[in-house]
């Protein structure tokens, strides 16, 4: 019994250190004095932060990144909480295959997605590439992880106290407001920082939608084409820290306590 929790401690030791090995390095030698990218670390600095905070390139990138992911994490909340809420009160079997189906554009390649995207857009649509070409794409990857986290939510909510509400003279505006959303709201708040967090990381649909410019990802794309520069770390531990962060505070609100 001791030998066979030792064998699974030290696979999952294994698993762990290839998972989050990579990780780790990226955020090492961010710091590391020396430009190549190797061990031993050199010595401890904080250059390449002020290089990549020095560069208009990494700012305009930025600065397009949240101008994507803000209205992805607002138009998703909106309408994946809007879909499960509405999945939720059918008491029919069509519920849980329709949110199966909305859930499609996460299930297939995201490549595939992508050039549904563009045929879709240029060639039906007429719609120029660019920042709102790129909204719609990564709204129509987040919003099923917005109708997952909220559907499950309601899986657990009680109806009887919305019907109460509307018992007592309560407009539907107002028993939603009064009451469904004070139980929601952490739910909410939490698939909103998911959607955010998965539209800063999204690479594929963005580089296919985007046309000129430069998102985050695909900005640490054009660099490592061209040259490995070690300002690169820097950038990935940011992404890396906002994502985790989003992700950490997602989750710990999304934890119901009933």
């Amino acid at each position: 019994m001791r030998f066979s929790s030792l064998v699974w401690a030290l696979v999952l030791g294994l698993f762990v250190l290839f998972m989050l090995g990579p990780l780790v390095l990226v955020v090492l030698f961010s710091f590391n004095s020396s430009a190549l990218v190797s061990l031993p670390l050199t010595g401890f600095t904080l250059d390449w932060y002020r290089r990549l905070a020095g560069t208009p390139e990494f700012w305009g990138a930025l600065q397009n990144s949240l101008a994507i992911a803000v209205p992805v994490a607002v138009l998703s909340t909106v309408t994946g909480t809007l879909a499960a809420m509405a999945l939720s009160q059918w008491r029919s079997r069509l519920g849980m295959p329709l949110l199966t189906a909305l859930s499609v554009p996460v299930m297939i390649p995201p490549l595939v997605v992508a050039i549904g995207l563009v045929v879709l857009l240029v060639r039906w649509l007429q719609m120029p590439l660019g920042l709102p070409a790129v909204i719609g794409g990564h709204v129509l990857l987040t919003q099923p992880f917005v109708a997952l986290i909220i559907a499950a939510r309601m899986a657990t909510f009680d109806h009887t106290c919305l019907e109460a509400a509307r018992d007592l003279g309560a407009s539907p505006w107002q028993a939603f407001r009064k009451v469904t959303l004070p139980q929601i709201s952490a739910a909410i708040v939490g698939a909103a920082l998911i959607a955010f967090a998965l539209s800063l990381d999204e690479f594929i649909v963005t580089v296919f939608t985007i046309g000129s410019g430069n998102t985050l990802s695909t900005f640490v794309w054009g660099k490592m084409r061209t040259a490995l520069d070690p300002s690169i770390n820097a950038i990935a531990t940011v992404i890396l820290v906002i994502t985790i962060g989003c992700a950490a505070l997602a989750l710990r609100m999304t934890r119901y306590r009933g």
